[in-house]
């Protein structure tokens, strides 16, 4: 039997970040991490065929998806991005 996907939000360092949730809480967990550029709607078949025997829960990565883009002044990958002196 298929669970139902819950569609939530959790606030992380002031972003709200989009996540998929399916499947018993007591079950054994799998967190489902996207590759780039992508999101968690990617899982959406995975959802569909484990969600009777897993907990499965798909974020969204900052910018990606339906989660919060990060301001790009305070982005950690700025500095990464800057010249060199």
């Amino acid at each position: 039997m298929e669970h139902p996907t819950f569609y939530r939000t959790t606030e992380i360092d002031g972003l709200s970040i989009f996540y998929r949730e399916a499947g018993p809480k007591d079950a054994p967990a799998l967190l489902l991490l996207h590759g780039l550029p992508s999101s968690s709607r990617m899982f959406e078949p995975l959802f569909a065929l484990l969600s009777d025997r897993y907990h499965l829960v798909a974020p969204d990565y900052p910018g990606f998806g339906h989660s919060d883009w990060p301001d790009p002044k305070n982005s950690p990958t700025r500095s990464l991005a800057a010249p060199r002196s």
